[in-house]
């Protein structure tokens, strides 16, 4: 007999002792009763490290009493915390990175966090300050599963393909959502000097095995430059081709915020992006990330950084 329980991927395992519901059925899911802090038992600390592995996003509700310090503190049960490469960690902090609307925009495109490095966060914990009275909801996508959908064809021709990552990307498209006009001109361009104010470019297997699990994901999102051994046309179109369907329903679970909300993510198999419809409303929310391993292909390479320096003038690649 079918074990209906288990005929989808994103069932929660009963071995994991706490309670959960899947959002999705491929990625997502809701831990209740658990009050996040930095002085959780261990028991609690690995289930929440499998369940994460398990469900590649976790989901905590009414979390308010977080301070950014306590926030620093769960985080640093989950691993090492580690600040952006290049942006200021929030006013107060050691290592938070503040993600403001400010005006209205918010990076809406499909991205894995910090790609453009070798060894990027294993994971990210969000926690959210200001939300808007609507809009504003974060979206995940599954690589793992976007992987496993793939037609035989593609899932050959992406074992073997490495891309470039880099933080020299199109600024203006992916604020698509800020205001017309100078101030939007003003605001890409501050940024840029910012987040691109060391220029890194790394290359990283298009197929990451998982360090934990061992499952293979698909590794791409909109720090990729082009692929290794393609031109620029073709990267492009293949790039198109492989996050459509990293991105398909699928594979995505789409998450309504509250104030107080805490979401952790899998780094290593996700993408995300937040949905830039809730005009001048304010959103606010702040991010921990995890150290992570040098990814690894499926041939045994690992990613290896092949540019960092000082930016001075450039445009966006």
């Amino acid at each position: 007999m079918t074990d209906l329980h288990n005929s989808y991927a994103n069932a929660r395992d009963k071995n994991i002792p706490l309670e959960i519901t899947p959002v999705t059925g491929t990625i997502g899911a809701i831990v209740h009763g658990v009050e996040l802090s930095g002085d959780l038992p261990a028991p609690v600390v690995q289930a929440i490290q499998a369940a994460l592995v398990r469900h590649k996003v976790l989901f905590f509700r009414d979390q308010q009493h977080l301070t950014d310090q306590e926030h620093e503190d769960f985080a640093a049960l989950l691993g090492d915390p580690v600040a952006h490469p290049t942006v200021p960690v929030a006013e107060g902090s050691r290592y938070l990175l503040e993600l403001d609307s400010k005006e209205g925009y918010a990076a809406s495109s499909w991205h894995t966090d910090v790609t453009f490095v070798d060894a990027y966060p294993k994971a990210s914990i969000l926690r959210a300050l200001t939300i808007p009275e609507a809009g504003g909801d974060t979206q995940w996508a599954n690589g793992e599963t976007a992987y496993e959908g793939l037609p035989e064809v593609l899932r050959q021709l992406v074992n073997n393909l490495w891309a470039t990552h880099t933080n020299l990307y199109d600024y203006a498209a992916i604020l698509q959502s800020a205001p017309d006009g100078e101030s939007a001109a003003k605001r890409i361009k501050e940024h840029r000097s910012v987040f691109a104010s060391t220029v890194y470019e790394t290359e990283h297997p298009v197929v990451r095995v998982h360090p934990v699990s061992g499952q293979r994901s698909l590794l791409l999102g909109h720090f990729v430059k082009q692929f290794v051994g393609l031109n620029a046309t073709d990267s492009a179109r293949l790039f198109q081709t492989l996050q459509d369907h990293i991105t398909k329903p699928e594979n995505v679970v789409r998450w309504r915020w509250r104030e107080g909300d805490v979401a952790i993510w899998d780094n290593q198999s996700t993408q995300h992006r937040a949905t830039a419809d809730f005009g001048l409303q304010r959103r606010t929310l702040r991010r921990a990330t995890i150290s992570g391993e040098v990814p690894v292909g499926i041939d045994g390479r690992r990613s290896r950084t092949v540019r960092k320096e000082k930016a001075v003038q450039y445009e966006p690649a």
